[in-house]
């Protein structure tokens, strides 16, 4: 009954709203301006909108963090913490990176921002709403490119941009709720390639079935990201296990939300939903079409002369089986400017679920398991980001570590050593139907994919019965 009640509901925002699928029908816009001149055109009618807007994470890039137990006041968000995939957005923010043929090999961080190209600011201004690209999100087709404003400075602009106002025009009116292909856009292609960086959001996802999504399969529940996603005020709901800031702290998605805690109409089944996440079954692999990566050493540098580019050297898997750990909703964070310490396996966990098997708020959850090599100062202990967009170019590592340090900590020249890291990073995406979803063999078998002894077991406690 509850599961009904839910899909009526969504029913009624779709006939409201238009479609929440790959397509995402247009709530036209075409008799509500003549000409779109960029950004101050919106805000004629939705300044308090682009307002509100202003302060979520999608325009922050920071927030509230009351799921980081070792973290205290602080605003967070990917604009100040480090990663091992393109380390902090700080040194490497707009501008095309380009090699010796032309060809542009990146355009800084920024091209997932859902801004012009100034870097955000904490205290609302005109200059900062102008700045918001409200068509990033909300106009299908759209798509844009860096150029140069009236002062020389790089910012981001509609690709018809001063070349087809017709057609800027049409874009700019043809406007809607997110929809699953504008998400995609950013979400799916960070960290460099499609699917590289969360392992769980595939393009496959902008149009599949319910085979490869039960959520976002057009033949199951058609569900667009905003149908569990949206918030109030242009924020949005959900807190991964490796995310720092949180929209909506107050506001966790939880899959009882739609189903029944107690779903199977089995015992056995209903028992353990208990103790472990919904996800932990019915998302038995990540990656399923696209690879992602799992490794990425910044010490050793790999030229790629098809592309006559330099990288990282990346390790992709495809069709991976999760980590599995205990998670409370909690998460160890490690901070940039906080001495970095390795664990009893001598790497440090940049991100670390919080749980045990005898704290009944945690659950076992799938994880991605990212591997990385960053730079740490000898003398501090602090983990160094990269300028990575220059050392795509030319592939001098010793300047893009520098230059990082600089950027970040204001330092001049400093010594520096390599450091083995780790993250945790949850898997939620992808879900299978009940006929896809894990038996108990994949579990409870010699050879079963569950590491009893990490979780706080001594041996498969089903094994252990049968002995």
């Amino acid at each position: 009954m509850k599961r009904a009640s839910v899909m009526l509901l969504l029913v009624a925002i779709a006939a409201v709203s238009g479609p929440s699928g790959a397509g995402a029908a247009t709530a036209s816009h075409a008799e509500m301006f003549e000409h779109y001149e960029g950004t101050a055109t919106c805000l004629e009618c939705h300044e308090d909108e682009a307002a509100a807007f202003f302060h979520t994470q999608h325009y922050q890039w920071r927030g509230e963090n009351p799921g980081l137990a070792n973290v205290d006041g602080q605003r967070l968000g990917k604009i100040n913490t480090i990663n091992d995939f393109c380390t902090n957005p700080m040194p490497s923010w707009i501008g095309n990176a380009v090699n010796e043929d032309g060809k542009v090999l990146a355009q800084g961080c920024s091209k997932c921002h859902a801004g012009l190209g100034l870097k955000p600011e904490p205290v609302l201004s005109r200059e900062q709403l102008e700045n918001i690209d409200c068509l990033i999100c909300h106009a299908s087709g759209y798509r844009r490119d860096i150029t140069q404003d009236e002062n020389g400075n790089d910012v981001w602009r509609s690709i018809l941009w001063g070349r087809n106002q017709a057609g800027l025009d049409a874009i700019a009116k043809r406007i809607s709720l997110p929809g699953r292909k504008m998400c995609l856009r950013c979400h799916s292609g960070a960290g460099g390639g499609p699917n590289f960086k969360r392992g769980d959001i595939e393009y496959e996802l902008a149009e599949t079935d319910r085979t490869f999504d039960v959520h976002m399969g057009t033949d199951g529940a058609d569900m667009a990201c905003i149908d569990c996603h949206r918030g109030d005020d242009h924020r949005v709901r959900g807190r991964g296990a490796d995310l720092s800031g949180t929209d909506m702290p107050h506001a966790n998605l939880r899959c009882t939300e739609c189903h029944d805690a107690r779903p199977h109409g089995k015992l056995v089944l209903d028992k353990h939903a208990e103790r472990i996440a919904c996800e932990t079954c019915h998302i038995p692999t990540f990656a399923k079409r696209d690879q992602t990566d799992m490794v990425r050493d910044w010490s050793t540098p790999k030229y790629h002369p098809d592309a006559k580019k330099w990288s990282a050297t990346i390790t992709m898997g495809q069709d991976v089986v999760p980590e599995y750990a205990w998670w409370n909703g909690m998460t160890i964070h490690q901070e940039m400017g906080v001495k970095a310490e390795a664990g009893d396996d001598g790497v440090i966990a940049t991100m670390r679920p919080v749980g045990s098997k005898k704290d009944d708020g945690s659950k076992i959850y799938p994880f991605k398991l990212h591997r990385g090599r960053l730079p740490r100062l000898v003398n501090q202990g602090w983990l160094v980001p990269l300028a990575v967009d220059e050392f795509f170019v030319d592939g001098d590592l010793e300047k893009a570590v520098q230059e990082g340090g600089h950027v970040a900590y204001g330092l001049e020249h400093f010594e520096y050593e390599w450091v083995d890291v780790k993250r945790y990073m949850g898997i939620y995406h992808e879900v299978l139907p009940a006929s896809g979803a894990l038996d108990c063999l994949d579990c409870h078998s010699e050879d079963g994919r569950f590491p009893w002894t990490a979780l706080g077991y001594k041996e498969d406690p089903v094994l252990k019965r049968m002995k």
